[in-house]
């Protein structure tokens, strides 16, 4: 993206960037997995940070040979999940500010998650966001998820925006790679943020490598307004 070529959308990632999510997420897949007989541990854990629930139980079928359906094993999860998040999850206030920042510029925002779209629909209304964003579109809607690019840029068709002129935010290094080879410019707020981070953050435009605890929402949108300046 270079200068004079401003940006048309923001587009989100939900769990861990929106939303405080990644905990529960793993309390839901140690529940459902101790039901198959799979012992599930914050280790196992770090490996799905970042990548779409039925890729999740999809490789979890063929790395632990159960004779299971992924796609049933997805909805069971994403039932266990809400159970213990609709009341429970909390969005991020750094990330409201930005939100609130943007509305202020009226550059659309959007929602590219790799949970399924019920799960976002319900998570959004949960914290209050029901009604923030242009479009939401789930990874199960495209036929690959991250970090294959499909999400983001079946999000930019929706909106009527070039790929070129899209931001998107990220925490996860699968979705950092699939903003990047979908042709958008990233800011990466890793979730995982132990030194050192892999080479796809660096490749971001803009990266907080404190994670969470680092984001700073005027200096996110100084960058994004940098962007707009011809």
């Amino acid at each position: 993206m270079t200068a004079g070529h401003p940006v048309q959308a923001v587009i989100f990632d939900l769990d861990g960037t929106l939303i405080d999510s990644e905990p529960n997420y793993y309390l839901a897949d140690r529940e459902l997995l101790a039901r198959y007989g799979v012992d599930y541990s914050e280790t196992d854990n770090l490996r799905y940070v970042g990548v779409g629930s039925l890729y999740m139980m999809q490789d979890i079928v063929a790395r632990h040979g159960l004779d299971a359906d992924p796609a049933a094993m997805t909805a069971e999860k994403n039932a266990l999940y809400l159970e213990i998040a609709e009341h429970t999850t909390r969005a991020f206030p750094a990330m409201l500010a930005f939100l609130d920042r943007l509305a202020a510029r009226r550059i659309p925002v959007a929602v590219a998650s790799g949970s399924s779209l019920e799960v976002v629909r319900r998570l959004l209304a949960a914290v209050g966001l029901g009604d923030t964003f242009a479009q939401v579109v789930s990874a199960e809607e495209v036929p690959r998820g991250k970090p294959a690019p499909d999400v983001f840029l079946e999000t930019a068709r929706r909106l009527g925006a070039a790929p070129a002129r899209c931001v998107v935010v990220e925490d996860a290094c699968p979705g950092v790679e699939a903003a990047l080879d979908a042709g958008m410019r990233c800011i990466a707020v890793p979730t995982l943020t132990a030194p050192p981070l892999p080479p796809p953050f660096a490749r971001a435009g803009l990266l907080f490598p404190e994670g969470m605890a680092g984001f700073d929402p005027e200096r996110a949108m100084a960058w994004v307004e940098a962007l707009r300046v011809p």
